[in-house]
């Protein structure tokens, strides 16, 4: 059973909260302030830490800064959980390393969906961390064999961006400086067409690499790229990459083969705007994000639908009322501006 430390310093809600988490089979320990949440988190090592921000004594902040100077607690999954939605407040937090950010009032999917995402996250690092013996050292420019190594490589030498929810990341004729390795959330790669209709050409999600035009002409970046949610992101300029591939043909190599599977891609996108149905194109859409954004597909999927649009390469008054057929026929339902897919194997029937 896993292991929940609630930090909250509102009694109600966090005997409520802790009630819920017991009742989803986790074992629960609670503080009613930061300072006995650092000092309980340092003696019960829980698997991961839900904490309020605004508290007595010690706020959220110090709580995840206190955490992340012992080599025993820095690891622990953090989710702040606050009633402050202000941008810069949500920066503050991911700056400093939290892993998630949920606001009250929230619901029970909302927070128990964040916490499995996070441990199981958490105990994939867990077991990269374990590969590496205490002598091992993370390989230099020209020991790299493999395009996961190029990753990690990125991922320990390269630097840090982050940009929030819709942030623009590059524009289409930016010079390309960087090519990114995407460490959390999700990137859009998009174009606008003579009348200003936008056109998702690509999508990308944790450990995919983009922002790749010319490895060795300087040519501008040949579309925009945005996050589609809080996104954090490893760049490493395109001369250092240069220096890489010219040492390492097996990487080079696996690059090639990865620009290749991005190429065909492409391609099926623009045969399947070109020749499919409505019908089939929107529920290839919807498969599609539902790959890309959610672990499980069977979650909402938490996108404008003018986006879905775009990659559908609908008309958005079309694309909208095929979900309502879709809606009308029981494969999914409309919340808002979100969508649950209730049945997935009909969806890929038609597409």
């Amino acid at each position: 059973m896993k292991k929940i430390l609630l930090i909250e310093d509102d009694t109600v809600l966090r005997e409520n909260t802790a009630e819920l988490l017991e009742l989803s089979n986790y074992s629960v320990i609670t503080a009613p302030n930061g300072s006995v949440g650092l000092n309980t988190a340092k003696e019960n090592l829980p698997d991961i830490i839900v904490c309020d921000i605004m508290m007595p004594e010690l706020d959220g902040y110090g709580v995840l800064q206190g955490l992340s100077k012992s080599e025993t607690t820095k690891y622990i999954p953090f989710i702040f959980l606050s009633a402050k939605t202000e941008r810069k407040d949500v920066r503050k937090g991911m700056d400093l390393g939290a892993d998630d950010y949920i606001t009250k009032p929230f619901n029970e999917a909302e927070l128990i969906s964040a916490i499995e995402s996070r441990l199981a996250k958490a105990a994939i690092l867990k077991e990269e961390r374990a590969n590496y013996t205490e002598d091992s050292s993370i390989p230099s420019q020209d020991e790299l064999k493999t395009l996961n190594d190029l990753k990690n490589y990125l991922d320990d030498n390269g630097k840090i961006f982050k940009y929030a929810k819709g942030d623009l990341i590059y524009s289409e004729g930016d010079n390309s400086n960087y090519i990114y390795l995407v460490r959390k959330g999700v990137v859009k790669n998009h174009k606008f067409d003579e009348d200003g209709k936008e056109l998702i050409t690509a999508l990308f999600k944790e450990d995919d690499l983009f922002g790749y035009t010319s490895f060795i002409q300087n040519i501008a970046y040949q579309e925009s790229a945005t996050a589609i949610n809080n996104v954090e992101l490893i760049g490493i300029s395109k001369t250092d990459l240069n220096d890489i591939l010219e040492n390492n043909h097996k990487v080079s190599l696996e690059l090639i083969e990865l620009l290749a599977e991005n190429l065909s891609s492409t391609k099926e996108q623009l045969l399947q705007m070109a020749y499919s149905s409505v019908n089939k194109k929107t529920a290839a859409t919807i498969i599609r994000f539902a790959e890309k954004i959610n672990r499980k597909p069977n979650d909402p999927i938490k996108i404008s639908r003018n986006d879905l649009a775009s990659v559908a390469g609908v008309a958005s008054e079309t694309f909208i009322r095929t979900l309502s057929k879709f809606k009308n026929d029981g494969l999914i339902e409309i919340e808002g501006r979100n969508i649950k897919v209730l049945n997935l194997n009909k969806l890929k029937q038609i597409y």
